[in-house]
């Protein structure tokens, strides 16, 4: 993926890892033609969406255990929920 998408990666357009991939344009401006030049480059060496696993013009989206919006990225709640709630070893043997 990295390698069939450098260019558009390389902008910060697009993000991939492993089978997971998020098309990023900060305006509506470009963002079909965007997400055309990815599909089109995915048909060209046999890759495929699942149209049911797709997410279109989303202003938040959870990606790699963190939570991406437009005023940032933040760690999952119920990630950070579970570290916070860790309980504290009272003996060497609970480490």
């Amino acid at each position: 993926m990295n390698k069939l998408l450098r260019d558009l990666i390389n902008t910060g357009k697009v993000a991939a890892f492993i089978n997971d991939m998020i098309v990023r344009i900060k305006t509506e401006e470009g963002r079909d033609e965007l997400v055309a030049e990815v599909i089109r480059r995915l048909e060209e060496n046999n890759l495929y969406v699942k149209l049911e696993k797709c997410k279109w013009k989303v202003r938040e989206i959870g990606f790699l255990e963190v939570v991406i919006k437009l005023e940032g990225i933040k760690m999952e709640e119920e990630k950070v929920k579970g570290v916070l709630e860790w309980l504290t070893p009272k003996c060497v043997k609970n480490i």
